[in-house]
C-alpha cells in the first residue's frame, strides 16, 4: 500500500477494528485515483478471501466495512476505510498486507 496505512484496535466486545485513512488534494486526481484503487484492492481481497456477504461480526460474520469519502476544507479529499473484523480476518489481513499499527 502506497497511501493507506491501517491501525488496529480491539473493542471491549472483542471485535477488532482495522481503520485506514488517506487524504489527497482534490486537484490531484491521480493521487486520489491511486488511493481509491488501494481501497478497492483491499475490499476485493476481503470478498475473495472470506467470500459471502459482509455483516456484523457480533452476529457471526467474519468482517464488515464502512467507506467514507469526504470533501474537506482547503481542497482535500479524505477516504476512510474501516473494517470490523474477526480474529481470523485480522490474521489473514496481516499475512497479506503486513501488520497494522496497534492502538
Amino acid at each position: 500500500m502506497q497511501h493507506l496505512s491501517f491501525d488496529l484496535s480491539e473493542g471491549a466486545d472483542g471485535v477488532l477494528t482495522l481503520e485506514a485513512m488517506a487524504s489527497s488534494r482534490a486537484s490531484d486526481t491521480a493521487t486520489h485515483a491511486t488511493v481509491m484503487a488501494e481501497v478497492e484492492a483491499v475490499l476485493a481481497w476481503a470478498r475473495d478471501e472470506f467470500g459471502g456477504p459482509p455483516g456484523p461480526v457480533e452476529d457471526g460474520y467474519e468482517w464488515d466495512h464502512e467507506l467514507l469519502v469526504q470533501q474537506e476544507a482547503g481542497g482535500w479529499v479524505t477516504a476512510t476505510l474501516t473494517f470490523s473484523a474477526s480474529p481470523a480476518f485480522a490474521e489473514a489481513f496481516q499475512a497479506r498486507f503486513g501488520a497494522p499499527e496497534d492502538d
